[in-house]
């Protein structure tokens, strides 16, 4: 894998590639009309050419308000599905179609639709993490951004079955104190940081603030002074007076840290053995070069049977209508 656009010289099996991919991305963008939505968890290159970056909920938001007429989808298939679900006439593509998601994977359609039958009196919010079969059986989606503000806004007598990440899920009740019905799914990267580790660098760097997403588990999530989304990590190291942060979620966030805070430290919450563990595995199967030929070749593009894009639609909509 070439990690920068104008390092890559030669072939690929799909043929010649332009020796300034930058450029050939934006001719291609004008000709298509097109935006490129990208995940923060992305590599620098995907971000720095992306028209708009975003968390979970940003992106969405930004697909439902989007003119153009082809979205490119830099981040995993339950995004560029999300953006297929929020716009039925628009071309979506995204670069790798393998480039999947551990935590959707670990709510298979099936079994949870026993899980929701046996509970027949539960309201279904689930994270936006989940395959357009599992939206299509909730009530309502929600992100880590908005999470606590949605279950906070249903009535406390209906109770609630929350999918798929017990992590967050778990963070939920905590903060709103209600008692969740929770799927027993996980991200691998989230579930990936070692505690001991993260204490060792607390101790090595006593002035640094350790921050941590709500799909970590509770033992990490103890030790950080601010738990967020994707976007309020970022922001909150932005604000935040700190000069170096401890950061406990997909280390691809950072190169927007770095960039809002050139002067501040940003250190990668390592994972429990010697590995690259903390990176997404799935995020990182876009590339520049795939993200070019997807554009050149109009493909991979996702497409969803309407029955089932209708039925995800419902608790999206309801979810963009109850964070407004």
């Amino acid at each position: 894998m070439f990690t920068t656009a104008l390092s890559q010289r030669g072939k690929t099996e799909q043929g010649d590639l332009p020796l300034d991919l930058f450029t050939a991305i934006e001719t291609l963008k004008k000709e298509l009309n097109a935006v490129i939505l990208a995940h923060y968890y992305q590599e620098p290159d995907i971000q720095d050419i992306a028209d708009f970056i975003g968390d979970s909920l940003q992106l969405a938001k930004a697909a439902a308000n989007t003119n153009a007429d082809v979205i490119v989808f830099a981040g995993v298939h339950f995004m560029a599905e999300t953006a297929k679900i929020l716009n039925p006439d628009k071309m979506v593509l995204l670069p790798d179609l393998n480039a999947g998601c551990s935590l959707a994977d670990s709510c298979p359609p099936e079994a949870f639709a026993a899980f929701k039958a046996a509970h027949p009196d539960h309201l279904v919010v689930s994270y936006i993490n989940c395959s357009a079969d599992i939206k299509a059986m909730s009530d309502i989606i929600c992100t880590s951004s908005n999470a606590v503000k949605i279950v906070q806004q249903i009535p406390k007598d209906q109770p609630i079955i929350f999918a798929p990440d017990r992590n967050l899920g778990r963070y939920v009740m905590e903060k709103t104190g209600r008692h969740l019905v929770l799927w027993e799914g996980s991200c691998v990267v989230h579930e990936t940081f070692s505690e001991k580790k993260i204490v060792q660098l607390k101790i090595a760097h006593p002035q640094a603030e350790a921050i941590a997403h709500p799909e970590c588990e509770t033992s990490v999530l103890r030790h950080a002074s601010f738990i967020g989304s994707t976007a309020a990590l970022l922001k909150y190291c932005e604000q935040s007076s700190s000069q170096e942060f401890i950061v406990a979620t997909e280390p691809g966030i950072i190169h927007q840290m770095q960039k809002r805070a050139p002067h501040k430290r940003f250190i990668p919450a390592p994972p429990l053995n010697n590995c690259a563990c903390n990176e997404c595995p799935f995020m990182r199967l876009n590339t520049l070069e795939k993200l070019y030929w997807a554009m050149k070749n109009r493909a991979p593009e996702i497409t969803l049977p309407e029955n089932m894009r209708e039925a995800a639609l419902r608790p999206i909509q309801r979810m963009l209508e109850m964070s407004a």
